[in-house]
């Protein structure tokens, strides 16, 4: 079987990648020129461990190529998945033109039966528009069907989520469709990976539903921190606790300086205006925005209160994407404290294992960029870690408080032990501990 991507970025790069590994036929389309001119060489324009391996792998193999000419890549394929960005307008919509571009191209150059696939995170009620766009747009009598089959990929593990995923959704309103959408993913059927098979417009609800419960999590343990902090207990030892509760589960509850990427905020702000376009009230997921934007801020205050204010003092800054082992800057909580302790004086170092380069297009030349965790404490005031990156979780603690002009170690993923970085010798906050 042959099918086409549309869109290479990180979700039609990884799925293209991987169906390829299936022993599938895949063209990836992406109308950016310089990222085909990336990807046909099998460099990745974004920074997903495994995926350059794969990739290469399956280019030297023949089942994986790019290119920007999207009409002929529709006419080569039985399959068609729509991965393009669907990004916020400023009402918290999601901006629909570039999917709605590609139906319309899938309309004008239909020529043959095709499933046509959307893995772009989109509204309810999106498969029913792809469909009357190119219904509107085709030419010819050749059916096709709309699929609806959204995308779990963690950033940072994204591979692993596709090969072994807990979960596959397909909507579609067609026994052909489905039949075509099994034959794709037949090799997930033979590790008895779970199917949810239903209509689109529910499986377009499932996306939006998952993200936005996964960021109510994250808030809400960012909540119960906060109140540890007043009333003298320790949030991991709660969280912990709540974890072991099979009805909650461990995951997402980890305090810190809040959510952001590409998925959470915009899902989130996606589902409130679908709510009120049905006039319908969305009040938790209203409170998560909420919630999320005051922990940002009270990050900024911990560390202006640890510093007794950070005018004219200089910080290192641990961490630039919002999480770690990826290069994903975008919402990211370290980008929002470092601008606002610029705002108030500061002077900001700081390293990334793998954002450096996407920080400079948005911080510029605000702060100084560093090869390493030790460069940057060299002459800060304080150090600041906001992304949990592997290799700041074994740091010389003996070399950071010579380096630092003042032993102050501000932890808001509380990687490290209290007692441990006392003993030390540190000054040490984190993050509902108390």
């Amino acid at each position: 079987m042959d099918i086409c991507v549309v869109g290479a970025g990180y979700v039609g790069l990884v799925t293209g990648a991987c169906f390829a590994e299936f022993g599938i036929h895949v063209n990836c389309v992406d109308m950016d020129d310089k990222k085909i001119e990336l990807l046909t060489k099998g460099i990745p324009p974004f920074f997903e461990p495994g995926l350059e391996e794969l990739m290469r792998k399956n280019m030297n193999e023949g089942r994986l190529k790019f290119t920007n000419n999207t009409a002929e890549a529709v006419k080569n394929s039985e399959v068609i998945f729509i991965a393009v960005g669907t990004p916020s307008l400023e009402d918290g919509s999601a901006d629909l033109s570039y999917v709605d571009a590609v139906a319309k191209t899938i309309g004008e150059n239909l020529n043959g039966y095709k499933v046509v696939v959307t893995k772009s995170t989109v509204p309810v009620g999106t498969g029913e528009r792809i469909k009357n766009i190119i219904q509107d747009s085709k030419i010819n009598n050749h059916q096709f069907d709309i699929v609806s089959n959204p995308e779990f990929l963690r950033e940072g593990a994204a591979i692993e989520d596709f090969m072994r995923p807990n979960r596959v959704v397909i909507g579609a309103n067609s026994d052909r469709a489905v039949s075509v959408m099994r034959e794709l993913y037949r090799p997930l059927y033979l590790i008895e990976a779970p199917f949810i098979i239903t209509d689109i417009e529910t499986s377009e609800m499932i996306k939006y539903a998952s993200n936005v419960f996964l960021a109510t999590k994250v808030s809400f343990i960012n909540e119960i921190a906060n109140l540890c902090e007043k009333v003298g207990a320790n949030v991991q030892v709660v969280a912990k606790a709540m974890g072991l509760d099979g009805r909650i589960g461990s995951k997402f509850l980890h305090p810190g300086p809040g959510f952001g990427g590409s998925c959470f905020p915009k899902d989130v702000k996606a589902i409130l205006q679908i709510a009120e376009s049905h006039g319908y009230d969305f009040k938790i997921a209203r409170s998560v925005i909420d919630v999320n934007t005051d922990q940002m801020e009270k990050m900024v205050e911990k560390i202006n209160h640890a510093l007794r204010g950070v005018e004219g003092k200089t910080l290192g800054i641990l961490g630039l994407s919002f999480k770690p082992n990826t290069n994903d800057i975008r919402e990211s909580p370290s980008l929002y404290i470092i601008k606002r302790l610029i705002e108030r004086g500061a002077d900001i170092r700081t390293y990334d294992p793998a954002a450096i380069q996407d920080a400079r297009i948005v911080l510029g030349q605000s702060v100084t960029y560093c090869n390493d965790a030790y460069e940057v404490a060299g002459g800060a005031d304080a150090i600041v870690l906001v992304t949990e990156w592997n290799q700041f979780r074994n740091l010389n603690l003996d070399r950071l408080k010579s380096l630092l002009k003042h032993p102050v170690f501000i932890d808001l993923r509380n990687v490290y032990e209290p007692e441990r970085m006392r003993k030390n010798g540190f000054d040490y906050y984190s993050v509902g501990r108390s």
